[in-house]
């Protein structure tokens, strides 16, 4: 009976060391060039007085306050980030999941259910 529980308990161990090295070397895996994931925006660049060079390309929400309460047309998103200098435009239905990254530089675009722009901001 002896030689049984030694012979199991190195079955246990030795299954608990592959575990511990299969975890201990794995990686992340690096996603390859020219996919369509975003890179992350770099870094802002902060002045001597303490201002943010981010601040300088934030879109222009009033010059696109006229399209409040409009019904939305896909044809119209150049029109819009054109009128806002938005770097980019991302389109926000009730219910869809958005990531939280700021970006100054992005027009979202709020609809109600009927596809009424609700609401426009900068981020």
């Amino acid at each position: 009976m002896k030689p049984c529980f030694s012979l199991s308990k190195i079955v246990v161990v030795s299954a608990f060391t592959l575990l511990l090295t299969a975890c201990a070397s794995s990686q992340m895996p690096i996603s390859p060039a020219g996919d369509d994931v975003d890179a992350a925006p770099p870094p802002p660049t902060v002045t001597p007085n303490g201002s943010s060079q981010e601040q300088a390309v934030a879109c222009d929400l009033d010059a696109i306050q006229y399209a409040i309460g409009e019904q939305f047309d896909e044809a119209n998103v150049p029109q819009l980030q054109s009128d806002s200098s938005a770097r980019q435009v991302r389109v926000l239905r009730p219910g869809d999941m958005a990531t939280m990254d700021h970006r100054p530089d992005r027009l979202n675009i709020h609809l109600d259910d009927q596809d009424v722009i609700n609401d426009l901001r900068c981020g």
